[in-house]
């Protein structure tokens, strides 16, 4: 926190402290009883030997003493006072007295000869009440102009952007070639103006959230070493009609007085939707805050010096005004990071941890197909959570398993308990998804089946693609709609029954068989594209869209897609009915496990049953680490494993070796 930020937070309180401190003093002596009293009643007093103490103070101004003290027979708070002349006679008769009475007397020193202190005294509660003032006035005021400057721009300046560079963005290799023109630019502008080019005024990052678009326009700005003014797109619009148009001048005329400079505006969508888009009207605030920022970005006034990145999921609903040549120039696709990607990204979020030695990152990339950057970050986070929770010195790879578990489906409810039959029921279900994904090359493949419940699934099958392709075949189409239908045919075949576990296969099983006919032009209909993917679009822009088919052509799109569906149900029951020994082998170890990997799935299908529990061999545990990691314990085990000959009396270097080849 900054230092002068707490001094300041400070001084209300300082000042509060001393008029508590006031108050209670004038209280104490108002509560204080002071008897006035002459001088004759004071010389009665030492007569009578009532006095018990007195203190002196001359007062050179009025010629006076200024006698006060205490009698035997006052109380705590209660005292007397009196004036007398400034003579010796009075003084004598004093030192007399207390000879005889033995009573204690105290001078004190002549206030009005210190002037630092007479000043305190009597100007200095003035100053006091004067400072207080002053300072509720002031405070009073920076609220007033606070709310009066609602039309400045919220750009804020980062100021420690230069520890952001290319070196913490892992994944996104082409991007950055993308935007490595603009740091070019930035540094040395004239190169590219003796060559007459023109570099981008604004580029557009378009991807899913969590790909890194932020991030990877904070590190160019802090390659570049130039200032970083960033915004959210809804920072712009107010309730009040000119106020966004307002913010978008005056950010603009803060950032030509610091060119060059980059200006970030995140979730651009919020201002920049197509204009005229609503129904009965529009939204006059936010298109004046859209046309002011198309002129500043592109008009008759010029914005040397400064570029514009904006980072946006919705591409698709922005204005087309935007997206012209002279604006956003560039569009940046990011993507979902591959496995290479995935690797990197995890490689950067994995510095600050600790993992065990059997933790293979390339390993778990391999798994986290469709994760993105976000996802990735949050995975190892959920798994360090899961390490301190059970207080384990390092990350293992059950923790990081766990938390794939848990980011994908959600937390197991290990509460929840099912009757036998219906753990029955959910073990044969999981398991005809995983002999259709065993037995099809083109269904996913299986990679762990749980009957423990997660989130809203009693039970799941986790499939993923055996290969990260850009394209996908009809066959291998037609396989994920036969593999989806697993569930629900192994409970039709051994308990003559249907249950609602099949509720997602089928959405996902429709949208596949929907697209195939309306997209991608695989059925009779012929290659036609008859709709498109949209999102959830704002109201206006689709709401009166007309059907771009007839009803006959819907009623053949039905019929496609009933066509395709039933085939692939078909055909699943074939597989499963053949392949009904294997069902029964996997339900009956899902019963008794409750949960089996792909490598236990493998020697499954492979040797017809499960090895002993005692001498089984986790072969995940070896997959997920390299060679050079393990024991050399281990690594004989894994030789013997592999049937290496001679591995007994081999080095550790020997086994890798031969285990590498």
């Amino acid at each position: 926190m900054n230092k002068k930020s707490v001094k300041k937070g400070l001084i209300p309180y300082v000042l509060i402290l001393l008029i508590m401190a006031g108050i209670l003093y004038f209280i104490k002596m108002n509560n204080r009883k002071i008897n006035y009293i002459s001088y004759d009643k004071f010389a009665s007093y030492m007569d009578n030997g009532e006095i018990k103490e007195i203190n002196i103070t001359p007062n050179s101004d009025g010629g006076v003493y200024k006698i006060t003290g205490k009698l035997k027979s006052y109380s705590k708070d209660e005292s007397f006072f009196l004036r007398v002349p400034l003579a010796g006679e009075v003084v004598n008769q004093i030192i007399e007295s207390e000879k005889i009475n033995n009573f204690e007397i105290n001078t004190s020193s002549d206030p009005s000869s210190n002037t630092l202190l007479s000043i305190l005294l009597n100007i200095g509660p003035m100053v006091l009440l004067i400072v207080i003032a002053f300072y509720f006035v002031s405070k009073q005021m920076n609220s007033a102009s606070k709310s009066m400057d609602f039309g400045k721009s919220r750009a804020r300046l980062n100021e420690e952007n230069n520890k952001i560079t290319f070196d913490k963005v892992a994944g996104l290799d082409e991007e950055k070639e993308e935007v490595a023109e603009l740091i070019d630019f930035l540094k040395d502008p004239k190169k590219f103006q003796k060559l007459g080019a023109r570099i981008p005024k604004g580029v557009l990052l378009e991807g899913p959230p969590g790909t890194g678009k932020t991030l990877l326009a904070r590190a160019v700005a802090g390659e570049a070493n130039v200032p970083f003014y960033f915004i959210s797109g809804s920072d712009f619009v107010e309730l009040f009609v000119g106020v966004g148009a307002s913010r978008v001048r005056d950010m603009f005329k803060q950032a030509k007085h610091n060119a060059p400079c980059l200006i970030f505006i995140d979730e651009i969508d919020a201002v920049g939707r197509q204009r005229g888009s609503g129904i009965g009207g529009g939204h006059d605030e936010r298109e004046q805050t859209l046309n002011q920022l198309l002129t500043e970005m592109d008009g008759f006034g010029e914005n040397e010096g400064i570029i514009i990145i904006a980072a946006t999921n919705r591409p698709d609903v922005l204005d087309p005004a935007l997206l012209r040549p002279g604006r956003f120039d560039r569009q940046i696709q990011v993507h979902l990071p591959d496995r290479k990607g995935r690797e990197e990204i995890l490689k950067v979020h994995a510095r600050n941890k600790i993992f065990t030695p059997k933790v293979n990152l390339s390993n778990i990339a391999e798994r986290t197909i469709g994760f993105s950057g976000a996802d990735l970050e949050n995975l190892l986070n959920e798994a360090a959570l899961l390490a301190v929770r059970k207080d384990k010195p390092a990350i293992s790879m059950a923790e990081i398993d766990e938390a794939h578990d848990r980011v994908i489906m959600g937390p197991a409810k290990k509460s929840k308990k099912y009757t036998e039959y219906e753990k029955k029921l959910v073990a044969y279900h999981e398991a005809g998804h995983a002999v259709l994904g065993i037995k099809l090359d083109g269904a996913n493949d299986v990679q762990k089946i749980t009957i423990i419940p997660r989130g809203m699934a009693g039970g799941y099958t986790m499939m993923q693609p055996k290969e990260e392709k850009f394209t996908a075949t009809k066959k291998e189409l037609t396989e994920r709609i036969v593999g989806l239908m697993g569930g629900r045919v192994a409970e039709e075949l051994v308990f003559n029954e249907i249950t609602t576990g099949a509720h997602n296969d089928f959405e996902q099983a429709t949208k596949i068989a929907r697209a195939m006919v309306t997209e991608y032009g695989m059925s009779s209909l012929g290659p036609m594209q008859l709709e498109q993917q949209e999102g959830s679009v704002f109201l206006g822009r689709d709401y009166n869209k007309s059907r771009n088919f007839s009803g006959q052509v819907a009623f053949e799109i039905d019929q496609e897609m009933r066509k395709i569906i039933d085939e692939c149900y078909n055909k699943a029951i074939n597989i499963i009915k053949h392949e009904r020994k294997l069902l029964d082998s996997i339900a009956n170890v899902l019963l008794e496990r409750e949960t089996i990997t792909k490598e236990q799935i493998d020697y499954l299908v492979e040797n017809g049953c499960m090895p002993d529990e005692d001498n089984e061999i986790d072969a995940s545990d070896f997959k997920v680490a390299s060679l050079s990691d393990l024991t050399l314990q281990e690594l004989k085990e894994l030789a013997k494993e592999n049937k290496i000959k001679g591995y007994s009396k081999m080095s550790k270097e020997e086994i890798i070796k031969e285990l590498e080849d």
